[in-house]
């Protein structure tokens, strides 16, 4: 039986999208209170009762979490242009190794705004 666990974080950062024309509000110096949420699917074990303990989601996000909790977002490898997009795929690259059935992260900037990474397939994914 497949199933689908999906646990969120939340953190707090500045940033600015570099990218953008100088009148653009994203272009100036702001913060937001950014959610992440992890999306597993697989197997319920059967004497567990359960895909994974959401202790191992929480362990493999904490050493990212540490790198983004307020951070100034642009300062950080990688994310030179942090929109939500670039910050999915930035946490989908360094947390795959971690979690092989990862299938999906959310990076919500707003509570109206989102973006969805759904990556490489796990079976093909490759460092």
């Amino acid at each position: 039986m497949s199933l689908e666990l999906r646990k969120t974080f939340q953190f707090e950062a500045a940033h600015l999208l570099p990218k953008l024309p100088q009148h653009h509000k994203c272009r100036r110096l702001h913060g937001h209170s950014f959610q992440v949420e992890l999306v597993i699917q697989g197997e319920c074990d059967p004497d567990l009762g359960w895909v994974m303990d959401y202790a191992d989601l929480s362990a493999a996000f904490k050493p990212l979490l540490k790198q983004l909790d307020h951070y100034y977002l642009n300062d950080i490898e990688g994310l030179e242009n942090p929109t939500s997009e670039n910050i999915a795929i930035w946490i989908w690259d360094r947390i795959m190794p971690e979690l092989p059935l990862l299938t999906e992260i959310v990076v919500a900037e707003t509570c109206t705004a989102r973006a969805i990474y759904r990556g490489a397939s796990p079976a093909n994914y490759q460092d």
